[in-house]
């Protein structure tokens, strides 16, 4: 019994996510992943949202001119399913939040109960007066505080995944850039208004409803920084 204990505790770290993979790539750079359907980025799921009436279209078939057209001749920006469009993406947050509770409760209660109806010298040495008489005395203190920063600047292609019944599409966008064996990942995906996007082509991430921004690394640099399976598994399970 002791050895089937031990053999699994000895082979939970080797049925972690990944772990065969990553003891087969010792010494290769991490693979990047294979390209695919921008659609599939954070899985096939259409976007439904509340949609205005919709109203008759007004052509204007004497007129050079096309409604909602940036050129003369033909606008530039994204509008179907496939079309190509710039995100730039420029975070600068920060946030510096400082709590501080205390909480102190004393109660006492006392009966001045002397005697009990005769017999209080049966009791022996338990009086009346002991046995009606309360108190408690409780303290709490929590002190914490946070501090954050963060700088990210950044620009990356979408791909226009769903055009919704009002106008507004649906973008979704990957990219990976492998430095020596580190790789990092850059995900984006959200929902974006034709008005928004400039001339250029190029939509800011603070006009993207719905964002979803993924910024991060796998490599070797990135397992030194994660803690282990087993030292996450014991944070998870111990109690104190």
């Amino acid at each position: 019994m002791r050895k089937a204990i031990l053999l699994a505790v000895l082979a939970l770290p080797l049925a972690s996510c990944g772990t065969f993979d990553r003891i087969k790539n010792i010494g290769k750079a991490p693979e990047l992943t294979p390209m695919q359907n921008p659609d599939a980025v954070y899985g096939k799921r259409p976007v439904v949202m509340p949609m205005p009436v919709a109203k008759p279209e007004n052509n204007q078939a004497n007129s050079l001119w096309r409604a909602g057209a940036r050129t003369f001749f033909k606008d530039q920006r994204a509008t179907n399913i496939g079309d190509i469009l710039t995100v730039s993406i420029n975070i600068s947050d920060s946030a510096n939040v400082r709590n501080t509770t205390e909480r102190t409760r004393t109660s006492a209660e006392d009966s001045d109960l002397t005697n009990f109806f005769g017999l209080e010298n049966k009791l022996g040495s338990i009086s009346p007066g002991s046995v009606t008489s309360l108190g408690s005395t409780s303290s709490n203190r929590g002190d914490g505080s946070v501090v954050r920063s963060e700088t990210i600047n950044l620009t990356v292609a979408a791909v226009v995944t769903q055009v919704l019944p009002n106008g507004n599409m649906v973008i979704a966008g990957r990219q990976e850039v492998r430095i020596n064996h580190e790789v990092r990942d850059l995900l984006i995906s959200g929902m974006v208004r034709p008005e928004d996007i400039s001339s250029s082509n190029v939509i800011a991430h603070t006009q993207i409803a719905e964002a979803r921004i993924s910024y991060g690394g796998r490599g070797v640099i990135s397992d030194a920084q994660n803690p282990r399976a087993g030292q996450a598994l014991y944070d998870i399970l111990f109690p104190f």
